[in-house]
Order: structure tokens, then C-alpha cells, then sequence
């Protein structure tokens, strides 16, 4: 790689860390509002289980799947169940201010107050795309990071074996300022 490409990839990589990082810290303490086909209440088990066109709100950042789980501690603020996490599959897309990320499965722990993807991740920033295994995003901090990371999902043949990255790389496009 010559000087002045590579010195070009690390400004864009540089780039898109810093605008992540510069992403306003997400209100995890605000209301959850979701939507769904379908819900089963599992009271005994904590648990709510949405079905079908899933979509979930919080603050400036929403979340949908086809599947969700939604776990919670039994404790009740304000008649509300205190909700710990939530499990999503199926075309997992997690929108915030300026970013998108897709993948296959994610969690949200709402304790650690970090979002964890896995299965085809693809974050786009603008016109930057970065893509890889595992997406892991703290949102006291904007920080989003990517590895390439396999995903292998169990079962004998079927939907339920996943593979991605095979490579174990991440790939992406940076976009570069247009210079006169």
C-alpha cells in the first residue's frame, strides 16, 4: 500500500471513530416503547416474548426484528417491570442519530448499557460502511467497535447453523473528502 493511500485510510478511519465517539450519550433511563404482531407474557419467567414487525424506542435510538425477548428483573418502579435485556433475531436493525447497524442477532443489556451484534454486521456512518462478525456499541460513549470475529450457530444443518466473516476480517469503504 503506498504512503499516501495508506495515510488516507487511517484520516477516514480516524474519522469515523471520532464521529462515533462523538455521538451524545443515549438516555438508558428513558421509556421503552415497543410494537409487535404479537406478545406472550411469561410472568413466571420474567419475560415478554414479541413476535412479528418488532419495533422498540428508546430516546433517539429504535430497534427492530423480527423476534424479541424482553427480560425483566420482577422488580416494579412506578407499576412499570424494570426491563434488564433485550434479545432480538431476525434482520436486527438498530438506528441511532447518524448511524445504522444490521445484523442477524443482537442484545441490548440495559445494566451495562451496551448493545452487542452479531451475524453479518454492517454499520454505516454517512457514506463510511464498515462490516464484520460482531458490532459491540456502549452507549455512555458512542464507541461502536467491529471485529470479524465467526458466528456459528448450533443445530444439524439447517437455519440454525449461521457462519459470518468467514474470512475472520473486517471489510469496509471510508469515504474521502473531495480536494481541489
Amino acid at each position: 500500500m503506498t504512503r499516501p493511500v495508506l495515510f488516507a485510510l487511517l484520516l477516514a478511519s480516524a474519522s469515523l471513530a471520532t464521529s462515533a465517539g462523538a455521538q451524545t450519550r443515549h438516555n438508558t433511563n428513558a421509556p421503552i416503547d415497543f410494537a409487535a404482531d404479537t406478545i406472550e407474557l411469561q410472568d413466571r419467567a420474567n419475560r415478554a416474548v414479541l413476535l412479528g414487525n418488532v419495533s422498540v424506542r428508546q430516546a433517539e435510538m429504535s430497534l427492530s426484528a423480527a423476534r424479541m425477548t424482553v427480560n425483566y428483573t420482577g422488580q416494579v418502579v412506578d407499576g412499570s417491570p424494570q426491563v434488564s435485556r433485550l434479545d432480538a433475531s431476525g434482520g436486527v436493525v438498530v438506528r441511532r442519530p447518524d448511524q445504522t447497524a444490521r445484523s442477524q442477532f443482537a442484545v441490548y443489556d440495559l445494566n451495562r448499557r451496551v448493545i452487542t451484534m452479531i451475524g453479518g454486521v454492517s454499520l454505516t456512518q454517512g457514506a463510511n460502511t464498515v462490516n464484520g462478525g460482531r458490532l459491540t456499541i456502549n452507549l455512555d460513549t458512542g464507541r461502536a467497535v467491529i471485529d470479524g470475529s465467526s458466528v456459528r450457530g448450533g443445530g444439524s444443518g439447517g437455519a440454525g447453523n449461521t457462519t459470518t466473516a468467514p474470512s475472520g476480517r473486517v471489510t469496509g469503504t471510508f469515504s474521502v473528502p473531495k480536494r481541489n
